[in-house]
């Protein structure tokens, strides 16, 4: 027997990984959605890359569906993302459009998913960024994707936005995860302040089991001092 089902989109990143061995090591089924198969998942759907939103959104549900065979979902989580930098003067709508579908086609997705087949109760949490709740002129197309994610946070968590009831909706808004890249990227990073992914692991198992749960439509910054995080709602 299973503890439950949870759905993980970026289920291959470092953060879903991180996630999907330790929903698994909590006995729970899990399927992974990426663009690469991860193979400790129960569940590994491959996006088609050069398939379009809608494409992608269609292969997805009817996948998942397929695996879940009437069953319900416990969660869907989304930790898909990236980063890119650049302003106006270069590049910008390459860049927008890049974070556009790593964060925001993703969030949209997840969101049909979990309309489609979370049950009563049950979590879907995206990812926003801190920075994203300000302007960000050296990183404009990643604010706006990220914005986005807070939008639509918010949308789902009111009435009539086609999730089941009681559903609860959240965002995390991380500063900086500890990932292998960011550290082979910023090696002289305070990591102190970084956010660790056992950390974020744990929290949403919290949240699945319904413990410590925040408001539905929060977005929670997640600020780390001295290897210690705190959970921030954003106004």
């Amino acid at each position: 027997m299973s503890a439950g089902r949870v759905v993980v989109y970026g289920g291959k990143g470092a953060m879903g990984s991180a996630l999907v061995e330790h929903l698994k090591s909590n006995k729970y089924w899990v399927g992974s959605i990426d663009l690469s198969e991860n193979e400790k998942a129960d569940l590994s759907v491959v996006v088609p890359r050069d398939a379009s939103w809608e494409e992608q959104e269609t292969e997805i549900v009817c996948k998942v569906g397929e695996s879940l065979a009437g069953e319900k979902l416990d969660a869907v989580i989304c930790v898909a993302g990236g980063w890119a930098g650049g302003n106006a003067k270069k590049d910008l709508a390459k860049n927008a459009d890049l974070m556009w579908r790593q964060s925001v086609w993703t969030s949209s997705i997840s969101a049909t998913l979990a309309a489609q087949y979370l049950k009563e109760g049950g979590v879907l949490a995206l990812t926003g960024a801190k920075p994203a709740l300000e302007g960000t002129p050296g990183m404009i197309g990643y604010g706006m994707a990220k914005a986005a994610v807070h939008q639509l946070t918010r949308s789902l968590a009111g009435e009539k936005s086609g999730l089941p009831n009681d559903a609860l909706v959240v965002s995390i808004l991380p500063v900086t995860l500890d990932t292998p890249m960011n550290r082979k990227w910023m090696p002289n990073g305070d990591f102190g302040t970084w956010t660790p992914l056992s950390f974020v692991a744990e929290l949403f198992c919290k949240w699945i089991k319904a413990e410590e749960r925040p408001k539905t439509g929060a977005l929670l910054q997640l600020i780390t001092t001295n290897g210690v995080t705190e959970l921030i709602p954003a106004n």
